[in-house]
């Protein structure tokens, strides 16, 4: 993290092409859903970072400047203001701040498949109702405080009908939450439209586990109490170590955790390279191989990077042809990313039909 570095924001695009050769998977990796791989400028710019550690080579407020700049490199990707992001490690952790905010006994609606980083924190809380996801916008009525659901569903890969969702919750006015952990990085999402929007930088935006953001409407940012304020949720974290009085961020930075380093440091460079390449591009491309998989096994085709189907023996018939995916809801699930190439697709096929 020593020396200057170019501007992220400014930095020169980059084609899909070229970006390829910054990843070296061994073999066909299709699961992306669960983990993302990283791309060279994170993965190295991590052991820099590693190493810089054991050998006390560096003082850690070049790590921690890794957090600020992802922190905008975020808010540009979902197009609000750096200051209306919060950052944290983990989703549940950062939506848990958002419902510790509601009355108790709120009505909060959640599809019946949410995943549970998006479903826990408002039972704990509030007055929790579950509908199919199909259902969620014409189940918002004039009793709902809250509805909380993700842009795209873990386990099956579909994709939310966020404007009739967003136009119900509107209509009755009610809050909205996404959980753009399995959309962010493939699905172009304008955090604005929402009041929360929630990632986990591990999957689609291949950074290393334990950060996440949390980008929030100026009507939540005025209710939302940072619970777990440490120095580094300070107007100036630097005078922020000891002693009173409460001198906490007027931004979003006042929800912050204290960061841990290296995997900010391994996250700055993987949104950098989302950035230069655009979600738009990358998401033709996920969606397209996604397809190409579809199609071979006699699927129609759909708007995910996610496909979910049925086949006996999957995950052995894959793991015999060193292809990984995963298993979810008793289903295959197969998840395609920049790393991805047509041969890949194919293989598993291949690996699949016989």
């Amino acid at each position: 993290m020593s020396g200057e570095r170019a501007d992220p924001v400014r930095a020169p695009t980059c084609d899909l092409a070229a970006a390829r050769a910054l990843w070296a998977p061994a073999g066909p990796y299709l699961n992306t859903a669960s983990y993302g791989l990283p791309p060279a400028p994170a993965f190295e710019a991590l052991e820099a970072a590693l190493a810089d550690w054991r050998g006390g080579r560096t003082s850690w407020e070049g790590w921690g400047q890794a957090t600020e700049r992802s922190r905008v490199l975020f808010a540009e990707l979902v197009g609000v203001g750096p200051e209306r992001v919060a950052v944290g490690a983990t989703v549940s952790q950062l939506v848990g701040l958002v419902a510790a905010a509601l009355p108790p006994g709120a009505r909060v609606l959640v599809p019946d498949v949410e995943f549970t980083s998006n479903l826990f924190p408002w039972m704990m809380r509030a007055q929790v109702e579950c509908v199919p996801a199909e259902r969620l916008a014409e189940a918002i009525d004039a009793r709902t405080r809250l509805v909380a659901f993700s842009a795209v569903q873990s386990a099956t890969g579909a994709v939310a009908d966020i404007d009739a969702v967003v136009s119900a919750a509107r209509h009755h006015g009610a809050l909205t939450v996404v959980d753009a952990t399995q959309a962010c990085g493939w699905l172009e999402l304008d955090a604005a439209r929402f009041d929360a929007l929630a990632c986990a930088a591990y999957k689609w935006l291949m950074s290393p586990r334990g950060t996440a953001f949390l980008a929030l409407s100026e009507e939540l940012l005025a209710i939302v109490e940072p619970l777990a304020a440490g120095w580094y949720a300070g107007e100036d974290p630097h005078d922020s170590y000891y002693g009173p009085p409460l001198r906490l961020a007027a931004s979003a930075r006042r929800l912050d955790t204290s960061p841990a380093w290296f995997s900010w440091v391994g996250t700055e460079p993987a949104l950098e390279l989302v950035g230069r390449i655009g979600v738009e591009a990358i998401g033709a491309h996920d969606v397209a191989l996604a397809n190409r998989f579809r199609a071979g096994l006699g699927l129609e085709p759909s708007d995910s990077a996610i496909v979910s189907v049925d086949v006996a023996g999957a995950e052995q018939s894959l793991e015999r042809a060193g292809i990984r995916a995963a298993v979810r809801a008793g289903s295959l699930r197969a998840s395609f990313h920049l790393y991805n190439t047509h041969e890949d697709v194919d293989a598993a096929l291949d690996a699949l039909t016989g």
